[in-house]
């Protein structure tokens, strides 16, 4: 069942991913303020639970390469080892947390080597809750005049059930409670987990699903169940996998490199199905950006983004995830 939502009406949406991480901190208050004053259609937080089931967003629930708790003595026994999505990962985790603990730790930036600039803001803000990144947008759509919208990336669904801590129930509380759950706000659930997407849709949440892709591999739910059997990303997209989406997900969110390969037809394949296509993350330096776009003077150096991201426009796709709000606005509204 699918409901109509009120989704921004732009083509492509220009989607602050994780709000302006190119100038601010990711999934600060700074950095969603600034993508929102310059314009995005929509942000995008990404959520995790704390030990006392409380939303909070953050890249990864390992948060020592976006947190100061490293650095924090009255946590150093927090550190430990734990297999995410098959991955064994070391470091500190959100669901060892509580809201409270977690609340005393400061932001920092991710790619402190690619952005200076975002890093010298180092440990100026606190980590949001959902709740806060939805009151946020809300206000901004009032300040500003204009629909804005929530793109909310569940993370790690299979793993938190598999801890006892069911990620859709939990989202679909703190929507409600939000005002975000009667579908007059514009909402985007994403996931690279179709299960969780199907979870939250049963659970009567009115919002536009997408079903993020990888450009290789698997999804972790699917392959938890059935192993090598459970179909690759790639599949996912090709024509056959995609008539099997139709009337389970709105649509699709691919790795920028999928649609630059020549001869992709996956947006024009989507599209003959009803679904709609995002893709991430448009991001200027050359070392995101495709070899042929790619200019001189380093790897943290812009490059020639306006030709790679003018290339991803002519594809059709009907929205993209940027870094920069304002550079991007600049290309997809030009």
């Amino acid at each position: 069942m699918f409901y109509a939502v009120s989704v921004p009406r732009n083509s492509p949406l220009v989607i602050g991913h994780r709000g302006a991480p190119g100038y601010r901190p990711e999934h600060t208050r700074s950095s969603y303020e600034l993508a929102l004053e310059w314009g995005v259609d929509a942000v995008e937080p990404d959520v995790v639970a704390t030990k006392d089931r409380v939303l909070v967003v953050r890249h990864e629930n390992e948060i020592s390469g976006t947190t100061d708790v490293a650095l924090r003595p009255e946590f150093s026994d927090r550190r430990t080892t734990k297999r995410v999505d098959g991955e064994a990962l070391t470091g500190w985790f959100t669901e060892d947390f509580t809201w409270e603990e977690l609340s005393t730790l400061r932001c920092r930036e991710r790619l402190a080597g690619v952005r200076p600039s975002s890093a010298s803001f180092d440990g100026a803000e606190p980590i949001l809750r959902l709740v806060d990144v939805l009151d946020i947008v809300r206000e901004a759509s009032v300040a500003h005049g204009r629909e804005i919208g929530v793109v909310l990336e569940v993370k790690h669904a299979t793993y938190f059930a598999s801890i006892g801590m069911p990620l859709a129930p939990l989202i679909a509380a703190e929507l409600r409670l939000a005002g975000w759950g009667d579908g007059e706000l514009p909402l985007i659930v994403e996931s690279f987990e179709s299960t969780v997407l199907v979870e939250l849709r049963d659970l009567g949440i009115p919002a536009s699903y997408v079903y993020l892709i990888e450009a290789a591999g698997r999804p972790y739910d699917l392959a938890a169940v059935q192993g090598t059997h459970a179909p690759t990303y790639r599949a996912t997209v090709a024509p056959r996998g995609l008539d099997e989406l139709v009337g389970t997900v709105d649509g699709i969110s691919v790795d920028k490199k999928m649609l630059l390969a020549k001869g992709d037809t996956i947006v024009a394949d989507a599209h003959a199905r009803g679904l709609t296509v995002f893709t991430w993350t448009c991001r200027p330096e050359n070392r995101f950006l495709a070899a042929e776009f790619r200019g001189r003077g380093g790897k943290d150096v812009f490059g020639d983004y306006e030709g790679e991201w003018a290339a991803i426009a002519r594809t059709g796709v009907d929205g993209v995830f940027v870094d920069h709000p304002d550079l991007g606005i600049a290309v997809f509204r030009g």
